[in-house]
């Protein structure tokens, strides 16, 4: 689905549970449809990619993958329901780095912890986009400073939510210029992007999944990225570092987890699909286009990440005073 298409869904209020129809299913697993739980409501990052590789994983299944979006909480509803669903294979969770890795600094209370899940594969690595509304006077990063220094306060940007990736590194981005610019959540990165069309807000750092086909349309100006080399996906922009803010990086990830218990072999047979599915010359095409940069590997490469960036980031949401009781 494309992401204009997704969003245009969130828009006219649609269904957020689909189905994708497979070719007639064989015997073993999967012998009834697989739930794929996508902690995010309808035209974010997280359901782009989650809708692009459903249908190939229906075919190499031969099963129905059903989509079922959870928004809420920063992700932690989806991942909670994931979490607590039976360990037989059937459910599946897209993982992100803001809900997984982030918010168990992030929250008081958390419902779920890293040993609930079986890690199932790393898909990719997404480094974010900064882009704001057209009406706002600028074309570069050191425009945009300029800009929100002359106006302290008056500028906006959008976020998945309190806490979320891009709310870090929105206020990282504050803080490294010295510019005060208002943050304004939202449930997820589809209603974020929509809010900055309309110019509700003046600025986000989101997903390119979720704004790319706006950034094309001149709907809005994209104008860096926030990893620490140029995206693979739009080699034209540039980082946030080389435009002057030295030491910038910031790159959020994203990938597949199952309950914990989950027996090896179909977590196994899952990682190899997914493998084959994201190697694929069109559909790594498709994702680089989405400004999703693919990984694939072993589950226990995908846990290891996992377990590492809960460190990394647990001093940033501290010295950033996020807190959600």
């Amino acid at each position: 689905m494309k992401p204009h298409l997704v969003i245009a869904a969130v828009a006219a209020g649609l269904a957020t549970v689909s189905i994708v129809q497979p070719v007639a299913a064989q015997g073993g697993y999967p012998a009834k449809p697989v739930r794929w739980i996508v902690p995010w409501p309808p035209g974010g990052g997280a359901d782009v990619l989650s809708r692009m590789l459903s249908p190939r994983v229906s075919e190499a299944l031969k099963q129905q993958i059903v989509i079922d979006n959870r928004g809420g909480a920063a992700g932690n509803i989806g991942a909670e329901m994931a979490a607590k669903s039976p360990p037989d294979g059937y459910t599946i969770v897209f993982a992100y780095s803001g809900t997984h890795a982030i918010n168990p600094s992030v929250y008081a209370r958390m419902p779920f912890r890293e040993s609930d899940f079986a890690p199932i594969i790393w898909l990719s690595s997404v480094p974010q986009v900064l882009v704001v509304h057209p009406s706002l006077p600028v074309k570069t990063v050191g425009e945009l400073i300029a800009l929100a220094k002359k106006r302290p306060g008056e500028l906006t940007y959008g976020s998945s939510g309190s806490g979320a990736f891009n709310h870090l590194t929105g206020a990282l981005f504050t803080t490294m210029t010295g510019t005060k610019i208002t943050h304004v959540p939202y449930k997820g990165g589809g209603p974020a992007a929509v809010a900055l069309i309309s110019g509700e807000i003046s600025m986000i750092l989101g997903e390119p999944a979720s704004i790319v086909g706006f950034v094309k349309a001149g709907r809005v100006r994209a104008i860096a990225v926030t990893g620490a080399k140029r995206a693979l996906g739009m080699p034209e922009l540039p980082t946030i570092a080389e435009s002057g803010v030295s030491g910038y990086e910031a790159t959020s990830w994203n990938g597949m987890l199952a309950p914990a218990g989950t027996p090896p072999e179909i977590v196994k047979r899952l990682n190899g699909e997914f493998n084959r599915i994201i190697a694929e010359p069109e559909m790594r095409k498709r994702m680089l286009d989405n400004g999703y940069e693919p990984v694939g590997g072993t589950p226990e490469r995908f846990g290891q990440l996992i377990r590492a960036e809960i460190a990394k980031w647990a001093p940033v949401v501290q010295a950033a005073g996020v807190k959600v009781d």
